[in-house]
């Protein structure tokens, strides 16, 4: 992630991306580009009075307070949130590995998820500082490892809910720098998660042709069983 201009605009990165051709190419060439289109449909940034836009997702308004307020201001608070569900991703990477329920090629993925899930955490740590904020901690974590199966049954639905998480904050980054970042992990979260599906014959994409946001209630309150 580069380091960031954090002037305040009055409208957030979607919004601003749809009108503003330059702010638009500039986004392409960050990486977010080929998730343009779906995103404005999921997160209702179009215009289009026939665009739909979820509760989840909806762009805050000058003066109203975040969901992600309690993890910072803006998009420190957003940034800080993710990093929080990628300590535990990466957390849940390392147990897993050492547990001994996988060998060979299997481990060899699980090992390679980890890593970049562990990426992840170093990027978003870094923008945190570099936009002036305290990197959220590392909370302290715990997960069910009873079998291989159980272990990628829950890796799959615990990516599914990190790229949901993404998608749901979508709306609401003023930079265009920082959406497209988000835009970059969403995507691999969600790779991720279709990678589990295969292995355990579950949908790869459980939410038909548009993936669903989830807010951050919805979030913490699926992860506050991992948390020790």
């Amino acid at each position: 992630m580069p380091e960031l201009d954090q002037r305040s605009p009055e409208r957030s990165a979607v919004a601003r991306l749809v009108k503003d051709p330059v702010s638009r190419r500039k986004f392409i060439a960050v990486g977010g580009g080929t998730g343009l289109a779906a995103l404005l449909a999921a997160c209702g940034g179009g215009g289009s009075s026939t665009t739909m836009v979820t509760n989840e997702s909806k762009p805050m308004n000058e003066g109203m307070k975040s969901e992600t307020e309690q993890f910072g201001k803006g998009d420190i608070g957003i940034l800080n949130y993710a990093l929080t569900l990628e300590y535990l991703e990466t957390a849940f990477y390392e147990e897993v590995t050492k547990s001994g329920l996988f060998k060979g090629e299997e481990l060899a993925v699980l090992k390679k998820f980890g890593s970049e899930e562990a990426q992840h955490v170093s990027a978003l740590h870094s923008t945190v500082k570099k936009l002036g904020g305290t990197p959220a901690p590392k909370p302290k974590s715990e997960f069910p490892l009873e079998s291989a199966k159980t272990v990628a049954e829950l890796a799959g639905t615990v990516e599914n809910l990190g790229a949901a998480a993404y998608l749901g904050q979508a709306a609401n980054i003023q930079s265009p720098e920082v959406l497209a970042s988000a835009l970059a992990i969403h995507s691999v979260e969600a790779r991720h998660a279709a990678s589990f599906g295969t292995l355990v014959k579950k949908p790869i994409t459980p939410d038909g042709a548009f993936a669903k946001p989830a807010d951050m209630a919805t979030v913490l309150a699926a992860v506050k069983p991992f948390l020790a």
